[in-house]
């Protein structure tokens, strides 16, 4: 009897212990969280205040902020799109993720990784609010409101061995998915090429908020399991928020380059070339008497200013300069020294006796070298028939890039890295490298407003600074000038005591009285540029009513 009790006894407890976990999956698969209720729809007059103050939150934005616009038109081109904009959404999503697959095919036995269905659903995300901010720099920043309710068919398949596992986000499995997103958008720089800006720079200004998703893994031959994310304690959204938040909150971004660098001058200084024309030997006789007057042009391809010249060696076909000139670099892998000697005659053109190019990626970051060149007719080395000797010249070629942290100096996200940077070294070495040393000073003269002459109005303005005078392009019959011009000074030691003075003046053609005058005029102490960097702001212009002038004054150091 004892047996026949244990026997029953062991049955009993081996049918139930499948039988019981059998029914508490059941119920944990089928089972609702306690936080998911269903909605109660009520008319917006039944509602008490406190229920109208919850439903502030979901009043658009062009509501309750008057900076904010109201798009409708732009939500109808989204919606007329959105066919289109899927298909090639998703076409982005596959070409950026399949290179991220790849990487794990062969980890942990894992064959393939792919999506076997990508779409975002019929359902366009919604502008509910559009704001555009107005800066100083020269860039586009804008600010939507987004709201997105959507329908997506998502399946992504994972082969391991010969299991095949399925996470599915599609529109039977998904209940809702709302995500709310507050995007920054920065176009910049604003460039004359068509779409007209190089780069577009994405973050977000607050966390996403997503509310319910729902999504399906299954395995086949297995189990299929199916629970909303908002089931979880707050551990996985706080994880996945916070991976996001890492990855593009402000001032983190995502950029994403719109136009090829080499088809845009977009190119910043990156560095100094410092250049000494030694001497030159044995060049060629030019002048009836049997001599030349040499003299050297030098500068860097793919720039437009003014070439740099030695004095003039009269009578002289050894000549020894030991000239040193400053030539500001923007890619030290793509410029070229081009160098060219002359005979200077009084009269009429001169002749040409030689030339000679140097690439700056042969030269080494602050260590000087010298070249003994051999001049050229033309760029055509291979040429049979220029057999003739023209001679060499001697020169000596110093390249010293910027700091790191001194041509970082545009927005926020810069500064905060310049602010990280400097922490690897002390302050006190940082602050006196700031304050000693050469550097680049760059005015860049953006334009003016309510500038107004009492007998004419064609300004244009003239930047002084140290005995160097400079000036902008005139700009004919107007009171709102924009000349976006860039002026360079290459200084020795940083202009601590130093003030440069830009006057806005008018001038119209013709020799009489009044053919010139002053518009207003502004004195800028640079002590602040080199502190900070860089200050970029409008000045009120003295002499003028409303006069306001736009400049961009960089320091950056060797």
């Amino acid at each position: 009897m004892a047996f026949l009790s244990t026997l029953t006894g062991i049955i009993g407890f081996g049918m139930g212990v499948p039988f019981g976990l059998l029914l508490g999956f059941y119920f944990f698969i089928y089972s609702k969280p306690k936080i998911v209720q269903e909605p109660i729809t009520r008319r917006v007059s039944q509602l008490d205040n406190t229920a109208l103050l919850n439903l502030l939150h979901d009043i658009p934005l062009w509501v309750k902020c008057p900076d904010y616009e109201r798009v409708d038109w732009l939500n109808k081109i989204i919606a007329d799109m959105w066919p289109y904009l899927n298909k090639a959404i998703c076409a982005s999503i596959r070409s950026m993720t399949e290179p991220m697959f790849a990487e794990y095919v062969g980890m942990f036995q894992i064959k393939t990784i792919a999506f076997e269905n990508l779409s975002l659903g019929t359902i366009p995300p919604d502008i509910y609010g559009f704001k555009i901010c107005e800066t100083n720099e020269n860039e586009l920043v804008l600010e939507p409101a987004v709201r997105w309710a959507g329908n997506p068919n998502i399946v992504l398949v994972v082969k391991v061995l010969t299991f095949r596992i399925t996470i599915q986000a599609s529109r039977t499995h998904v209940v809702d998915m709302q995500i709310l997103v507050a995007p920054r958008v920065t176009l910049k720089p604003l460039v004359p090429t068509i779409p007209c800006f190089a780069n577009a720079s994405v973050s977000l200004l607050k966390r996403v908020t997503r509310d319910r998703l729902r999504i399906e893994c299954s395995w086949r031959g297995s189990y299929v399991y199916t629970r909303s994310l908002s089931y979880y304690p707050g551990a996985v959204p706080r994880t996945i928020k916070m991976q996001i938040a890492s990855l593009y909150l402000w001032p983190q971004s995502l950029e994403i380059p719109i136009l090829d660098p080499s088809t845009v001058a977009i190119n910043k200084p990156v560095g100094i070339l410092h250049v000494k024309v030694v001497r030159a030997h044995k060049l060629l006789k030019m002048d009836f008497l049997g001599t030349s007057d040499p003299y050297v042009k030098l500068n860097l391809t793919g720039e437009n200013l003014p070439a740099k010249k030695t004095s003039i060696k009269k009578r002289n076909l050894n000549p020894v300069w030991n000239e040193k000139f400053k030539l500001v670099v923007k890619d030290p892998e793509s410029q070229v020294l081009q160098l060219e000697v002359f005979d200077w005659d009084k009269v009429g053109t001169h002749d040409r006796l030689g030339m000679q190019f140097v690439p700056l990626k042969l030269l080494t970051a602050n260590e000087t070298k010298e070249f003994k060149l051999d001049l050229l007719k033309h760029t055509f080395i291979a040429d049979p028939y220029d057999k003739k000797p023209r001679g060499n010249i001697v020169i000596e070629l110093t390249y010293a890039p910027f700091r790191e942290e001194s041509i970082k100096v545009d927005g926020i996200g810069d500064i905060l890295s310049r602010k990280e940077s400097s922490q690897d070294r002390p302050s006190e070495n940082s602050s006196h490298e700031v304050l000693s040393g050469a550097g680049l000073l760059s005015v860049t003269v953006q334009g003016a407003e309510d500038v107004e002459g009492l007998r004419h109005n064609n300004p244009y303005a003239v930047i002084r600074f140290r005995g160097d005078k400079k000036k902008t392009k005139k700009i004919k019959k107007t009171r709102h000038p924009l000349w976006n011009e860039e002026f360079q000074f290459m200084l020795e030691e940083p202009p601590l005591n130093d003030t440069i003075r830009i006057q806005v003046m008018s001038r119209r053609k013709g020799i009489g009285f009044h053919s010139k005058e002053c518009l207003g005029k502004l004195d800028i102490n640079l002590t602040d540029v080199v502190h900070n960097g860089r200050i970029n702001t409008k000045y009120h212009l003295m002499n003028s009513k409303n006069g306001k002038i736009h400049v961009d004054i960089k320091w950056t150091t060797v």
